[in-house]
């Protein structure tokens, strides 16, 4: 049996693909008074919002595709599948909570932490400690992978905290968290299985 099935590649290359186009194409649609280097990701999904069926669509579809994957990472521990499955299934409720037109929302913001943070812990919970595991899998590359993305959250609280570029922030830690998984599919796939290794 294979470390992980190709059709990951699919589910875990999407993820990254669909938010940027969600957001790209939902910020056209919103016209020239959205600002994507200061307003957040969520702006586009608000209730009311010329394209929030777009970026409604693109959250989704990001969860299923962390939800997919999830399933499909068997190289990774237990713990660290199950938390990227979370981390996609809160995806999947921001999407049904969107943020109001105007002002904060408690429930949004709570479900928009609890996503970050499974989405940047995950990395460390999938790490395989045998000898031979996978690199992305390895103690010191999914170390990294979770202090980028801690940095990139501390980067996005301070940014809302200031109202500077929370957009341009919230972009880059969202991108890193989308493309990570396929790093790591693409890790456990380029590994030769040790059910195939030559004895």
């Amino acid at each position: 049996m294979r470390l992980v099935p190709r059709w990951a590649l699919l589910s875990s290359g999407c993820a990254p693909v669909l938010l940027t186009a969600g957001w790209t194409i939902a910020g056209v649609l919103e016209g020239p008074a959205y600002d994507p280097a200061t307003k957040t990701i969520s702006v586009l999904a608000a209730d009311g919002a010329s394209g929030s069926w777009v970026m409604t669509a693109a959250l989704m579809a990001l969860g299923v595709c962390h939800l997919l994957t999830a399933w499909g990472l068997r190289a990774a521990a237990f713990a660290g599948r199950l938390v990227l499955g979370a981390g996609g299934a809160a995806a999947v409720v921001v999407a049904l909570f969107p943020a109001p037109s105007s002002g904060g929302s408690l429930r949004h913001g709570s479900v928009v932490t609890v996503g970050f943070t499974l989405l940047a812990v995950w990395p460390l919970l999938a790490i395989d400690r045998g000898g031979a595991a996978p690199w992305a899998l390895r103690p010191g590359p999914s170390a990294m992978a979770t202090a980028v993305m801690g940095v990139g959250a501390a980067w996005f609280l301070i940014e809302l905290e200031v109202q500077g570029a929370a957009g341009a922030a919230e972009r880059v830690v969202t991108s890193v968290q989308s493309l990570w998984p396929f790093v790591v599919v693409a890790s456990c796939i380029r590994h030769p299985d040790p059910d195939e290794l030559p004895t």
